[in-house]
């Protein structure tokens, strides 16, 4: 796979664990 897509996927699942990890915690804010 090209790197952008990658990184891109990267990037996307860091998203998604933070808002994750927000969503369960919301405390945290």
């Amino acid at each position: 796979m090209p790197f952008d897509i990658i990184l891109g996927l990267t990037v996307a699942a860091l998203l998604l664990a933070y808002l994750l990890k927000a969503l369960l915690r919301p405390e945290s804010f």
